[in-house]
């Protein structure tokens, strides 16, 4: 079922509302505009004549978490914000940091906010509560591990090489396609029956990581294998890479089995089923990204 427990008395208020798809003048921030999700949530939004402002570092005014002096001229002008937060919400400083944004997003007239929460990580619930304290018309929408982590993230050249190592054993994922993500969180931003709940998304079918290198090899037509490694030998692979040695414990995530189950937020939002994985892989490979 579609986790929707903590959502505020605004829910109530929001099933009253307006059904109505809201293409009013005003801009709509994404942070993270050119990320995994972010992307696609501009495209899709332009694609219905909203105006969008994309929130990073390098646009123009330029958004950065750690200068709060950015967060006023990416909010002016702006009615709604997708709010995505790097490195994770499950890190320390993230409430403090999502709170102080949202209470200024709102005070610059910024009144809905749509967050991209973690599935399972419950250091991400202070995070989400934070928000909700803000005053916002608030949606969140949890997930974990996206299909295109294999395409577009740190799986990438673990694939292009053959080989997957990581600290995961024989656990289970639901990996989410991050077309449904963008899906959601459109739906979220621009239609009031949203306002005041939580999704939690997941894709079709639970697979391991050994599942996936299997879809990938068929969609590649080459040997893709997975090997389990300790959690320390994968903060070693991090530390060589310069990426932060604390990702290594968002995979507790799935070594605990806690995300090990199917939810239906996609369905309940979008009225379809999720994508699958190998439906990505098929069309991932057909762009040409793997080739050695």
């Amino acid at each position: 079922m579609t986790n929707s427990s903590n959502a505020s008395s605004n829910a109530s208020s929001a099933s009253n509302a307006s059904n109505a798809e809201d293409t009013g003048d005003a801009v709509t921030l994404v942070i993270g505009g050119t990320g995994k999700t972010g992307r696609r949530v501009a495209e899709k939004l332009l694609l219905r004549g909203r105006r969008v402002r994309v929130g990073s570092r390098a646009a123009d005014p330029a958004f950065d978490w750690n200068l709060p002096a950015t967060w006023g001229p990416a909010l002016d002008g702006v009615d709604r914000v997708y709010v995505t937060y790097y490195p994770d919400l499950a890190f320390p400083g993230a409430p403090e940091q999502i709170g102080a944004f949202a209470d200024a997003a709102v005070a610059a007239g910024a009144g809905r906010l749509v967050l991209l929460s973690g599935r399972g990580e419950d250091a991400a619930r202070a995070a989400e509560d934070r928000m909700k304290e803000s005053g916002a018309d608030w949606t969140v929408v949890r997930a974990s591990w996206f299909n295109q982590n294999f395409d577009e993230g740190f799986f990438r050249e673990p694939v292009l090489a053959g080989q997957i190592a990581l600290p995961t054993g024989h656990a289970v994922e639901p990996f989410v396609d991050t077309d449904d993500i963008a899906d959601v969180v459109v739906a979220a931003l621009t239609d009031d029956r949203h306002i005041g709940r939580t999704y939690e998304l997941s894709g079709p079918r639970l697979l391991s990581f050994a599942d996936a290198a299997a879809e990938l090899s068929k969609a590649t037509g080459r040997e893709i294998s997975y090997l389990p490694v300790s959690t320390e030998d994968y903060r070693a692979v991090l530390r060589e890479n310069g990426l932060p040695e604390e990702l290594a414990d968002l995979f507790t995530l799935i070594l605990d089995g806690r995300n090990a189950h199917l939810v239906h937020g996609v369905e309940e939002v979008l009225g379809r089923r999720p994508r699958d994985f190998a439906d990505f892989a098929r069309e991932a490979a057909a762009t040409g990204v793997w080739d050695a």
